[in-house]
Protein backbone atom coordinates (compact mmCIF):
# COMPACT_ATOMS: atom_id res chain seq x y z
CA UNK A 1 0.00 0.00 0.00
CA UNK A 2 1.21 2.97 -1.02
CA UNK A 3 2.02 5.34 1.63
CA UNK A 4 2.01 9.24 2.12
CA UNK A 5 5.16 10.87 3.42
CA UNK A 6 4.37 10.43 7.12
CA UNK A 7 1.95 8.02 7.78
CA UNK A 8 2.09 4.02 7.23
CA UNK A 9 -1.56 2.48 7.07
CA UNK A 10 -1.99 -1.55 7.21
CA UNK A 11 -4.96 -3.53 8.19
CA UNK A 12 -7.03 -0.69 10.41
CA UNK A 13 -3.42 0.61 11.87
CA UNK A 14 -1.46 3.73 11.34
CA UNK A 15 1.98 3.70 11.70
CA UNK A 16 4.25 7.18 11.60
CA UNK A 17 6.64 7.17 9.40
CA UNK A 18 9.82 8.95 10.97
CA UNK A 19 13.90 8.91 10.74
CA UNK A 20 16.88 9.40 12.93
CA UNK A 21 17.05 12.76 11.64
CA UNK A 22 13.83 13.77 12.21
CA UNK A 23 13.57 12.58 15.47
CA UNK A 24 16.72 14.26 17.18
CA UNK A 25 17.52 15.31 19.52
CA UNK A 26 15.24 12.43 21.02
CA UNK A 27 17.85 10.08 19.04
CA UNK A 28 21.74 10.55 19.53
CA UNK A 29 24.16 8.50 17.35
CA UNK A 30 27.91 8.42 17.12
CA UNK A 31 30.73 6.04 16.80
CA UNK A 32 33.63 4.26 18.10
CA UNK A 33 36.93 5.83 16.91
CA UNK A 34 39.41 2.47 17.59
CA UNK A 35 40.55 0.16 15.36
CA UNK A 36 39.37 -3.61 15.13
CA UNK A 37 42.52 -5.11 15.95
CA UNK A 38 42.70 -3.27 19.13
CA UNK A 39 39.64 -5.39 19.93
CA UNK A 40 41.36 -8.67 19.40
CA UNK A 41 44.27 -7.41 22.40
CA UNK A 42 42.30 -5.25 24.69
CA UNK A 43 40.15 -5.59 27.39
CA UNK A 44 36.94 -4.14 27.04
CA UNK A 45 36.78 -3.51 23.58
CA UNK A 46 34.31 -4.26 21.58
CA UNK A 47 34.29 -4.42 17.54
CA UNK A 48 31.71 -5.77 14.95
CA UNK A 49 33.07 -9.19 15.25
CA UNK A 50 31.52 -9.26 18.63
CA UNK A 51 28.13 -8.24 17.77
CA UNK A 52 26.26 -11.52 16.72
CA UNK A 53 22.56 -12.91 16.36
CA UNK A 54 21.15 -9.75 18.51
CA UNK A 55 24.32 -9.90 21.27
CA UNK A 56 27.09 -8.83 22.30
CA UNK A 57 29.39 -11.64 22.38
CA UNK A 58 32.63 -10.14 23.34
CA UNK A 59 34.95 -12.87 25.24
CA UNK A 60 36.93 -10.45 27.35
CA UNK A 61 34.06 -7.66 27.89
CA UNK A 62 33.24 -8.99 31.74
CA UNK A 63 36.80 -6.97 31.86
CA UNK A 64 34.70 -4.11 30.95
CA UNK A 65 35.72 -1.25 33.94
CA UNK A 66 33.60 1.98 33.86
CA UNK A 67 35.98 3.57 36.42
CA UNK A 68 39.38 3.23 34.84
CA UNK A 69 39.13 6.01 32.27
CA UNK A 70 36.80 8.27 31.72
CA UNK A 71 34.38 8.28 29.34
CA UNK A 72 34.21 8.94 25.71
CA UNK A 73 31.76 8.98 23.03
CA UNK A 74 32.56 5.60 21.85
CA UNK A 75 31.43 4.18 25.68
CA UNK A 76 28.84 1.83 25.16
CA UNK A 77 25.97 2.53 28.12
CA UNK A 78 23.22 0.37 28.87
CA UNK A 79 20.24 0.27 26.27
CA UNK A 80 22.29 1.27 23.63
CA UNK A 81 21.98 -0.15 20.28
CA UNK A 82 25.31 -1.06 18.87
CA UNK A 83 24.67 -1.34 15.16
CA UNK A 84 27.21 -3.08 12.58
CA UNK A 85 28.67 -0.76 10.63
CA UNK A 86 31.34 -2.70 8.41
CA UNK A 87 31.16 -6.42 6.71
CA UNK A 88 27.47 -7.51 8.19
CA UNK A 89 26.36 -4.19 7.70
CA UNK A 90 22.90 -3.72 9.63
CA UNK A 91 23.20 -6.52 12.46
CA UNK A 92 22.98 -4.85 15.78
CA UNK A 93 22.63 -5.69 19.39
CA UNK A 94 21.09 -4.10 22.44
CA UNK A 95 23.91 -2.95 24.97
CA UNK A 96 23.39 -5.01 28.39
CA UNK A 97 24.31 -4.00 31.95
CA UNK A 98 27.47 -6.94 30.96
CA UNK A 99 28.40 -4.67 28.09
CA UNK A 100 28.39 -0.84 29.75
CA UNK A 101 31.30 0.82 30.17
CA UNK A 102 32.82 -1.09 27.20
CA UNK A 103 34.44 0.71 24.41
CA UNK A 104 33.48 0.20 20.78
CA UNK A 105 35.58 0.55 17.57
CA UNK A 106 34.73 2.20 14.51
CA UNK A 107 33.10 -0.86 13.22
CA UNK A 108 29.87 -0.32 15.13
CA UNK A 109 27.30 2.76 15.23
CA UNK A 110 25.92 3.72 18.25
CA UNK A 111 22.27 4.75 18.70
CA UNK A 112 21.06 5.93 22.23
CA UNK A 113 17.14 6.94 22.52
CA UNK A 114 14.12 6.04 24.75
CA UNK A 115 13.89 2.19 24.84
CA UNK A 116 11.38 1.98 22.84
CA UNK A 117 12.57 3.02 20.24
CA UNK A 118 15.77 1.58 20.89
CA UNK A 119 14.41 -2.13 20.76
CA UNK A 120 11.83 -1.22 17.76
CA UNK A 121 15.17 -0.04 15.72
CA UNK A 122 16.74 -3.49 16.27
CA UNK A 123 13.38 -5.09 14.92
CA UNK A 124 13.12 -3.06 12.24
CA UNK A 125 16.82 -2.92 11.35
CA UNK A 126 16.37 -6.92 10.47
CA UNK A 127 13.63 -6.63 8.21
CA UNK A 128 13.80 -6.94 4.27
CA UNK A 129 12.49 -3.33 3.66
CA UNK A 130 15.59 -2.40 6.05
CA UNK A 131 18.34 -4.78 4.22
CA UNK A 132 17.55 -3.26 1.16
CA UNK A 133 17.91 0.00 1.96
CA UNK A 134 20.74 -0.61 3.88
CA UNK A 135 22.32 -2.70 0.68
CA UNK A 136 21.69 0.34 -1.93
CA UNK A 137 24.42 2.73 0.40
CA UNK A 138 27.04 -0.04 1.00
CA UNK A 139 29.74 1.10 -0.17
CA UNK A 140 32.62 -2.01 -0.59
CA UNK A 141 35.90 -0.53 -1.73
CA UNK A 142 37.80 -3.63 0.55
CA UNK A 143 34.67 -4.62 2.54
CA UNK A 144 31.07 -3.66 2.89
CA UNK A 145 30.34 -0.60 4.71
CA UNK A 146 27.41 1.66 5.52
CA UNK A 147 28.00 4.79 6.98
CA UNK A 148 25.51 6.36 10.12
CA UNK A 149 24.50 9.12 7.54
CA UNK A 150 22.85 6.07 5.96
CA UNK A 151 21.25 5.32 9.14
CA UNK A 152 20.65 8.59 9.84
CA UNK A 153 18.35 9.32 6.77
CA UNK A 154 16.80 5.80 6.53
CA UNK A 155 13.18 5.95 7.07
CA UNK A 156 11.26 3.84 9.36
CA UNK A 157 7.39 2.93 10.76
CA UNK A 158 7.43 3.75 14.61
CA UNK A 159 4.38 1.93 15.87
CA UNK A 160 3.32 3.29 19.37
CA UNK A 161 5.42 1.94 22.43
CA UNK A 162 2.67 -0.72 23.74
CA UNK A 163 2.94 -2.78 19.60
CA UNK A 164 6.79 -1.77 20.35
CA UNK A 165 6.53 -3.96 23.52
CA UNK A 166 4.92 -7.21 22.41
CA UNK A 167 7.08 -7.25 18.99
CA UNK A 168 9.93 -6.57 21.54
CA UNK A 169 8.73 -9.67 23.86
CA UNK A 170 8.00 -11.51 21.14
CA UNK A 171 11.38 -11.57 19.50
CA UNK A 172 13.14 -11.58 22.81
CA UNK A 173 11.66 -14.99 23.71
CA UNK A 174 12.60 -16.73 20.41
CA UNK A 175 15.88 -15.37 20.67
CA UNK A 176 15.94 -16.61 24.46
CA UNK A 177 14.98 -20.02 23.06
CA UNK A 178 17.40 -20.32 19.97
CA UNK A 179 20.28 -19.66 22.51
CA UNK A 180 18.78 -22.03 24.89
CA UNK A 181 19.38 -24.85 21.70
CA UNK A 182 22.75 -23.62 20.67
CA UNK A 183 23.40 -24.45 23.91
CA UNK A 184 22.24 -27.19 24.39
CA UNK A 185 23.62 -28.61 20.79
CA UNK A 186 26.97 -27.13 22.11
CA UNK A 187 27.18 -28.98 24.61
CA UNK A 188 25.88 -32.69 23.11
CA UNK A 189 28.98 -31.97 20.39
CA UNK A 190 31.36 -31.33 23.00
CA UNK A 191 30.96 -33.99 25.30
CA UNK A 192 31.25 -36.42 21.78
CA UNK A 193 34.68 -34.23 21.44
CA UNK A 194 35.65 -34.99 24.77
CA UNK A 195 34.72 -38.65 24.43
CA UNK A 196 37.16 -39.04 21.52
CA UNK A 197 39.95 -37.34 23.52
CA UNK A 198 39.15 -40.02 26.14
CA UNK A 199 39.15 -42.69 23.59
CA UNK A 200 42.18 -41.59 21.12
CA UNK A 201 44.63 -41.12 24.38
CA UNK A 202 44.99 -44.73 25.25
CA UNK A 203 48.41 -46.80 26.20
CA UNK A 204 49.86 -47.79 24.08
CA UNK A 205 48.59 -45.36 21.40
CA UNK A 206 46.55 -46.68 18.59
CA UNK A 207 47.87 -46.81 15.01
CA UNK A 208 47.42 -44.03 12.60
CA UNK A 209 46.56 -43.90 9.14
CA UNK A 210 46.63 -41.54 6.24
CA UNK A 211 43.05 -39.79 5.67
CA UNK A 212 43.50 -41.82 1.80
CA UNK A 213 43.36 -44.84 3.75
CA UNK A 214 40.21 -44.25 5.70
CA UNK A 215 37.70 -41.56 3.34
CA UNK A 216 37.30 -40.47 0.00
CA UNK A 217 38.20 -36.69 0.01
CA UNK A 218 36.29 -34.52 -2.75
CA UNK A 219 37.46 -31.03 -3.74
CA UNK A 220 34.87 -28.86 -4.82
CA UNK A 221 34.27 -26.84 -7.82
CA UNK A 222 32.68 -23.31 -8.82
CA UNK A 223 32.04 -20.63 -7.16
CA UNK A 224 28.84 -18.82 -6.14
CA UNK A 225 28.69 -16.71 -9.24
CA UNK A 226 28.63 -19.87 -11.29
CA UNK A 227 25.78 -21.77 -9.80
CA UNK A 228 23.05 -22.12 -12.78
CA UNK A 229 19.83 -20.41 -12.22
CA UNK A 230 16.83 -22.77 -10.25
CA UNK A 231 13.36 -23.36 -12.09
CA UNK A 232 11.21 -21.03 -12.09
CA UNK A 233 8.69 -23.44 -11.02
CA UNK A 234 9.37 -25.33 -7.19
CA UNK A 235 11.18 -28.52 -7.47
CA UNK A 236 12.53 -31.19 -5.35
CA UNK A 237 14.81 -31.93 -7.77
CA UNK A 238 17.62 -29.23 -5.89
CA UNK A 239 21.13 -29.76 -3.98
CA UNK A 240 22.18 -27.53 -1.16
CA UNK A 241 25.41 -25.84 -2.02
CA UNK A 242 28.24 -25.45 0.72
CA UNK A 243 30.47 -22.13 0.30
CA UNK A 244 33.85 -21.69 2.36
CA UNK A 245 32.09 -18.77 4.25
CA UNK A 246 29.12 -20.89 5.04
CA UNK A 247 31.47 -23.33 7.25
CA UNK A 248 33.15 -19.89 9.44
CA UNK A 249 31.89 -19.62 12.94
CA UNK A 250 29.28 -22.70 12.96
CA UNK A 251 28.27 -23.19 16.92
CA UNK A 252 28.23 -26.74 15.86
CA UNK A 253 29.12 -28.98 12.75
CA UNK A 254 25.25 -30.14 12.05
CA UNK A 255 23.29 -27.82 9.52
CA UNK A 256 19.34 -28.08 8.82
CA UNK A 257 19.81 -26.27 5.13
CA UNK A 258 22.42 -23.77 3.52
CA UNK A 259 22.05 -20.80 2.27
CA UNK A 260 22.42 -21.59 -1.76
CA UNK A 261 20.71 -24.05 -3.49
CA UNK A 262 21.37 -25.50 -7.46
CA UNK A 263 19.60 -27.72 -9.51
CA UNK A 264 20.78 -31.14 -8.91
CA UNK A 265 21.36 -32.64 -12.13
CA UNK A 266 24.23 -30.03 -12.92
CA UNK A 267 26.77 -30.71 -9.91
CA UNK A 268 28.17 -33.55 -8.41
CA UNK A 269 26.06 -34.49 -5.14
CA UNK A 270 27.30 -35.92 -2.15
CA UNK A 271 24.48 -37.75 0.09
CA UNK A 272 23.92 -36.59 3.93
CA UNK A 273 26.34 -37.29 6.22
CA UNK A 274 29.53 -36.21 4.15
CA UNK A 275 31.61 -33.87 5.97
CA UNK A 276 31.74 -30.75 4.72
CA UNK A 277 35.44 -28.83 5.33
CA UNK A 278 37.07 -25.48 5.10
CA UNK A 279 39.98 -24.01 6.78
CA UNK A 280 41.32 -20.37 7.36
CA UNK A 281 44.13 -19.00 9.23
CA UNK A 282 42.20 -19.84 13.12
CA UNK A 283 41.89 -23.83 11.96
CA UNK A 284 39.40 -26.38 10.16
CA UNK A 285 35.88 -25.48 9.97
CA UNK A 286 33.63 -28.72 9.49
CA UNK A 287 29.96 -29.26 9.01
CA UNK A 288 27.44 -31.89 8.67
CA UNK A 289 24.60 -31.52 6.12
CA UNK A 290 21.50 -33.41 7.05
CA UNK A 291 20.51 -33.01 3.20
CA UNK A 292 22.41 -33.79 0.05
CA UNK A 293 24.80 -30.98 -0.96
CA UNK A 294 27.58 -30.00 -3.40
CA UNK A 295 30.73 -28.31 -2.41
CA UNK A 296 32.21 -25.13 -4.06
CA UNK A 297 35.99 -24.18 -5.01
CA UNK A 298 37.60 -23.99 -1.16
CA UNK A 299 35.49 -26.73 0.35
CA UNK A 300 36.28 -30.33 0.64
CA UNK A 301 33.57 -32.89 1.15
CA UNK A 302 35.14 -36.09 3.26
CA UNK A 303 33.49 -39.49 2.81
CA UNK A 304 34.38 -42.42 4.81
CA UNK A 305 34.80 -45.92 3.39
CA UNK A 306 32.72 -46.99 6.23
CA UNK A 307 29.33 -45.08 7.28
CA UNK A 308 30.23 -46.32 10.90
CA UNK A 309 32.94 -44.62 10.97
CA UNK A 310 31.64 -41.17 10.13
CA UNK A 311 31.41 -39.95 14.50
CA UNK A 312 35.31 -40.89 14.68
CA UNK A 313 36.41 -39.51 11.82
CA UNK A 314 34.49 -35.77 12.64
CA UNK A 315 35.50 -35.97 16.29
CA UNK A 316 39.32 -37.20 14.81
CA UNK A 317 38.96 -33.98 12.18
CA UNK A 318 37.99 -31.31 14.53
CA UNK A 319 40.64 -32.41 16.83
CA UNK A 320 43.04 -31.99 13.75
CA UNK A 321 42.00 -28.84 13.19
CA UNK A 322 45.33 -26.73 13.31
CA UNK A 323 47.27 -29.78 11.75
CA UNK A 324 44.66 -28.99 8.56
CA UNK A 325 45.15 -25.46 8.83
CA UNK A 326 49.13 -26.12 8.13
CA UNK A 327 48.03 -27.80 4.75
CA UNK A 328 46.38 -24.93 3.59
CA UNK A 329 47.70 -22.82 1.10
CA UNK A 330 47.10 -18.83 -0.12
CA UNK A 331 46.17 -15.91 1.53
CA UNK A 332 44.94 -16.79 5.48
CA UNK A 333 45.21 -20.83 4.72
CA UNK A 334 41.69 -20.88 2.76
CA UNK A 335 42.76 -23.28 0.10
CA UNK A 336 42.70 -26.72 0.89
CA UNK A 337 42.32 -29.63 -1.48
CA UNK A 338 41.53 -33.29 -1.10
CA UNK A 339 44.95 -33.82 -2.68
CA UNK A 340 46.49 -32.41 0.46
CA UNK A 341 43.79 -33.33 2.82
CA UNK A 342 44.36 -37.16 1.77
CA UNK A 343 47.92 -36.80 3.32
CA UNK A 344 46.39 -36.20 6.91
CA UNK A 345 47.84 -38.59 9.55
CA UNK A 346 44.82 -39.50 11.96
CA UNK A 347 44.57 -42.12 14.51
CA UNK A 348 42.40 -44.92 13.74
CA UNK A 349 41.51 -47.41 16.73
CA UNK A 350 40.28 -51.10 15.76
CA UNK A 351 36.99 -51.82 14.03
CA UNK A 352 35.36 -53.00 17.29
CA UNK A 353 36.58 -49.80 19.46
CA UNK A 354 35.49 -47.66 16.36
CA UNK A 355 31.70 -49.39 16.23
CA UNK A 356 31.50 -48.86 20.15
CA UNK A 357 32.41 -45.21 20.10
CA UNK A 358 29.79 -44.79 16.80
CA UNK A 359 26.90 -46.31 19.19
CA UNK A 360 28.28 -43.94 21.98
CA UNK A 361 28.57 -40.51 19.86
CA UNK A 362 24.80 -41.46 17.99
CA UNK A 363 22.77 -40.34 20.52
CA UNK A 364 24.69 -37.24 21.24
CA UNK A 365 24.50 -36.12 17.73
CA UNK A 366 21.27 -36.85 17.57
CA UNK A 367 19.83 -34.87 20.00
CA UNK A 368 22.03 -31.89 18.74
CA UNK A 369 20.25 -32.46 14.94
CA UNK A 370 16.41 -32.28 16.96
CA UNK A 371 17.13 -28.94 18.71
CA UNK A 372 19.10 -27.78 15.46
CA UNK A 373 16.01 -28.48 14.01
CA UNK A 374 14.11 -26.32 16.41
CA UNK A 375 16.47 -23.53 15.96
CA UNK A 376 15.58 -23.78 11.76
CA UNK A 377 11.99 -23.59 12.88
CA UNK A 378 12.23 -20.59 15.33
CA UNK A 379 14.49 -18.70 12.21
CA UNK A 380 11.05 -19.16 10.02
CA UNK A 381 9.03 -17.85 12.52
CA UNK A 382 11.19 -15.37 13.22
CA UNK A 383 11.86 -14.32 9.31
CA UNK A 384 7.92 -14.44 8.59
CA UNK A 385 7.27 -11.70 11.57
CA UNK A 386 10.28 -9.86 10.00
CA UNK A 387 8.51 -10.18 6.60
CA UNK A 388 4.97 -8.74 8.21
CA UNK A 389 6.27 -6.09 9.81
CA UNK A 390 7.20 -4.86 6.03
CA UNK A 391 3.95 -5.78 4.57
CA UNK A 392 2.14 -3.77 7.42
CA UNK A 393 4.88 -0.67 7.01
CA UNK A 394 4.25 -0.55 3.45
CA UNK A 395 6.21 1.50 1.01
CA UNK A 396 8.27 3.88 2.89
CA UNK A 397 9.47 7.34 1.58
CA UNK A 398 11.76 9.76 2.64
CA UNK A 399 10.04 12.16 5.34
CA UNK A 400 10.51 15.59 3.72
CA UNK A 401 8.91 17.41 6.53
CA UNK A 402 9.79 18.08 10.39
CA UNK A 403 7.16 16.75 12.60
CA UNK A 404 6.17 19.57 13.89
CA UNK A 405 5.65 21.50 10.74
CA UNK A 406 2.91 18.92 10.03
CA UNK A 407 -0.78 20.11 10.37
CA UNK A 408 -3.34 18.21 13.02
CA UNK A 409 -1.31 15.11 14.92
CA UNK A 410 -1.76 11.95 13.15
CA UNK A 411 -4.66 9.44 14.94
CA UNK A 412 -3.09 7.25 17.51
CA UNK A 413 -2.76 3.58 15.24
CA UNK A 414 -4.79 0.67 16.48
CA UNK A 415 -2.28 -1.86 18.21
CA UNK A 416 -1.46 -5.28 16.76
CA UNK A 417 -3.10 -8.75 18.47
CA UNK A 418 -0.56 -8.85 21.57
CA UNK A 419 1.07 -12.15 21.98
CA UNK A 420 -0.56 -14.61 24.10
CA UNK A 421 0.42 -13.91 28.15
CA UNK A 422 1.06 -10.13 27.16
CA UNK A 423 0.09 -7.49 29.43
CA UNK A 424 -0.47 -3.95 28.50
CA UNK A 425 0.39 -1.75 31.40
Amino acid sequence: MEANAHQVASDGAAWRTTSIKIERPRIYTTSGFLDDATAEQTAGVVSSTFVQNGRILAPRANECRPGDSPPSRATLREGDLAVVLVRRVGDSALVTAEHAGCTATRSIGIIRAEPHIVRWLRIWLQTPTAKARIDEDVTAHVEPTVSLDTLHRMPFPLPPADVINAYHQTFGLIEEMTALYQETARKAVELADALHDDWASTIPPWETRSLANVAKPKTGKGSERSLPPLPAEPTTDVTDVVAPKDLYDLPVPHVQRFRLSSPANNVEVHPPGTLMLSTRSDGAHIAVPSRPATPLRGVVAVRPNDEEDGWWLLHELRSRSSDIARLAQGQNGREISAGALKRLEVTWPDRFTRTDFHATAEPLHAAARLVVAKITTLHTLRDALLRDISAKAGVLREPTTEPEEQGAPAPRPTAAPSPRGYDRQ
